[in-house]
């Protein structure tokens, strides 16, 4: 006699919180109802054989651009979704940016809410806006269930009046103060718009177009003055914070030392910065090209080595699509190529790829940094981000021996271009669980289309 339950996952490679072991896992409801050897299968269990797979927690993304409402010829939920879950990605959080319009309102939030039901297929939430001039809709939105507040520390570009626009010292502190007398969570893309402005201008007029140019117009000193002023405004205000996308050893230093000192503050990276150099730039051209800019290869090892220590918090896709002709060179340079990674589909297995198998990385660390951290950093750590008894049943089953080189026809995307077409990766996901509802297999693609549900983060008080 089985113990009822709907899905029992068995004989995989675990990555538990804090080890990896070969077990089962039981599924009741959608949530985990049991991890243990030979768990007992009722006559209504469906099984799913994982012998010489490695199962992990599915992947909260904290950090995409899925562009709607307004541009979703970019990337919509609908294509976004799909190609996380063929990542093995089961939650994401999308950013306010993007759309038109922008979400720095609880209306525009709430446009956004209508075009994501019924349409994604792995769970979501949202993040609000800070810019200038929205200081009385920040409550609102927090009010409403957006997961934090993303800003800009220098111009995020697009060419639209009703564009998402950068904030000035003032707007910040300020924002800052307000997001903090509610608790909230500011997210900053922390480059200094005075340095990168000045150096991009200046490149321009010297006709210095290339990978080359644009990576010496965004120099790592932009970073650590960005990131060192938001930490002064942090100690001034109390506002917790979440630096996104640091391509500098040097700035989650920076960031590393402000924890020491007790500031609530965290550190996300990226798995092109992990995955990247700035010589992959160059060679690969616009589709490698984002902001900040791959570094060299010796920062790149010295992140892992931050990765390894604890000291980064987050690895989000930052996945930042747009119509290939915005990625060419035809009529363009590389300076006024768009600048964005189209990674939502890899990353996971790049991680993967390149923490465990070529580092040696236990899959705890992956996993903790791929789910667990950005689920606990943004409040949903009450259903999802591990493989524990009672959470959500969001599973990601990887072949380790499943190599393959990554082919355009293997995304979901809308846009059909990533700065890893024609890399060997090493594994492979094959199955995507979200809440114990198959979303994605390798052989037949998302077979539920349009599963994905709203979370909103507790409130406290």
């Amino acid at each position: 006699m089985g113990d009822g339950y709907d899905l029992i996952v068995k004989g995989g490679f675990v990555a538990l919180p804090d080890e990896a072991a070969y077990l089962d896992i039981g599924v009741r409801g959608g949530k985990i109802a049991a991890i243990g050897a030979d768990l007992r299968a009722g006559p209504d269990a469906k099984l799913v054989d994982a012998r010489g797979k490695w199962v992990l927690p599915g992947m909260v993304d904290a950090h995409v651009h899925l562009n709607e409402p307004g541009m979703g010829h970019w990337e919509g939920f609908a294509s976004g979704s799909a190609a996380l879950a063929a990542g093995g990605c089961t939650t994401f959080i999308d950013m306010p940016l993007n759309g038109l319009p922008p979400t720095v309102n609880a209306e525009a939030l709430g446009m956004k809410a209508d075009l994501a039901a019924g349409v994604s297929s792995v769970d979501y939430a949202f993040w609000g806006g800070l810019v200038p001039g929205n200081a009385n809709d920040l409550k609102p939105l927090h009010e409403a269930g957006v997961a934090g507040f993303k800003a800009f520390l220098s111009d995020p570009g697009g060419e639209t009046e009703d564009r998402f626009r950068e904030v000035d010292d003032v707007t910040l502190l300020e924002g800052m103060r307000t997001i903090a007398s509610f608790g909230g969570l500011l997210g900053l893309h922390a480059e200094s718009d005075a340095i990168t402005s000045r150096l991009a201008a200046k490149a321009a007029a010297e006709g210095r177009t290339d990978a080359a140019d644009f990576i010496a117009s965004r120099p790592i000193v932009a970073e650590l003055e960005a990131v060192s002023r938001a930490l002064l405004f942090a100690r001034e205000t109390g506002c917790r914070l979440h630096f996104v996308h640091m391509s500098s050893p040097e700035a989650v230093e920076l960031i590393a030392r402000a924890k020491r000192e007790g500031l609530d503050v965290t550190a996300e990276t990226c798995p092109h910065y992990l995955a990247l150099s700035d010589r992959d730039m160059a060679r690969i051209g616009p589709a490698a090209k984002c902001a900040p800019p791959m570094r060299d290869d010796a920062r790149r090892e010295r992140l892992w080595q931050q990765v390894a220590a604890g000291l980064i918090d987050v690895i989000a896709s930052d996945h930042s699509p747009s119509p290939e002709a915005w990625k060419s060179m035809e009529g363009r340079t590389f300076m006024s190529a768009w600048g964005g990674i189209a990674g939502a589909q890899s990353s996971l297995e790049l991680m993967l790829d390149e923490g465990v198998v070529k580092r040696g990385l236990p899959l705890p660390v992956i996993a903790k940094l791929l789910a667990d951290g950005p689920a606990r950093r943004f409040g949903l750590d009450g259903r999802k981000g591990r493989i524990a008894v009672g959470l959500d049943a969001d599973l990601a089953i990887v072949d380790p021996a499943a190599a393959y080189t990554l082919e355009r026809e293997d995304l979901y995307q809308r846009h059909r271009h990533s700065p890893y077409i024609g890399r060997r990766f090493s594994c492979r996901v094959v199955n995507t669980f979200v809440r114990g509802l198959l979303v994605y297999s390798l052989n037949e693609g998302i077979v539920a289309a349009g599963c994905g549900e709203q979370l909103s983060p507790p409130r406290k008080g």
